[in-house]
This record gives structure tokens, sequence and C-alpha cells, in this order.
């Protein structure tokens, strides 16, 4: 079981949340899922419905499509997030590579969040504008 100190630091390092007040990342902390999951578990699967994002809080995940990484998420980092912005299938694959912890926020805890502080919404499209820059600049490269 995490601290209430230590899910603030991990939920603190998600850019979609690095810009937020304190007691707005505090209340979000204490909503979210902790889950644990063996090596080489699906967390998810591609095509699947889906409506939570992952923050890892040890081990590592590695999102791929059949045997193609597309990238592999360390601690402190996030995944999941397109499907709950979109509501369409999940885009990949998560698989741990080892034994991992991970806090989950859902579809549902994240609207509450984003009613109570609006300035979250801003946060997120500006996050998924760097994603798509960073993309575009992949391409071009």
């Amino acid at each position: 079981m995490l601290t209430s100190v230590d899910r603030l630091l991990f939920v603190r390092r998600v850019p979609i949340f690095n810009e937020l007040r304190d007691d707005f990342v505090v209340r979000l902390a204490s909503v979210m899922n902790e889950l644990s999951y063996p090596a080489n578990y699906s967390i998810f699967k591609q095509g699947e419905e889906g409506r939570s994002l992952y923050i890892v809080v040890s081990g590592k995940v590695k999102v791929h499509i059949g045997e193609t990484k597309l990238a592999e998420v360390e601690q402190g980092k996030y995944f999941g997030e397109m499907a709950v912005f979109d509501t369409q299938p999940r885009s990949a694959t998560a698989t741990t590579v080892d034994s991992c912890e991970c806090l989950e926020l859902t579809q549902e805890q994240l609207y509450d969040a984003i009613e109570e502080t609006p300035e979250i919404a801003v946060n997120i499209i500006r996050e998924l504008s760097r994603i798509i820059r960073r993309l575009n600049e992949s391409i071009n490269h």
C-alpha cells in the first residue's frame, strides 16, 4: 500500500496533472485504485474497451501492437490515456515486463475531477498536443 504522500508524488509526475494545485492532486490521488500485476500479464489488449489510464508505481510495462514494441513505461510514467479521453477501443496492448504496481484512474474519476477543476482539461489538451508534436517530429526524422 502506498502512503498518501507517495500517491501524491506519483500523480504529480504525470504531465497532465503537474500544473494543478496540490489540494486537487491530493484529492485525485486519493480516489485512484492501487493495482498489482504479475510479470507477463496483459493489463489490457488491443481492441478492448478502455476507460482507465495507469501510472506505473513499480516495474515496467510494454505497450505493443503484436510483436512491435511502441513504448516501455517505467516508474512514474503513465499509459492508457487515449481510451480515457476518446472512449474508443484500445489501440495497443499493455503487458507487464516484470511484476508491477500501478495506480489506475478511471474515466469517471477523471470526468468528476474535470467538473470540479476545469483547468485540468487545459492541461490534458496541452499534454496531448506535446505528444502529437513529438510524433510528428519522429515521422519527419
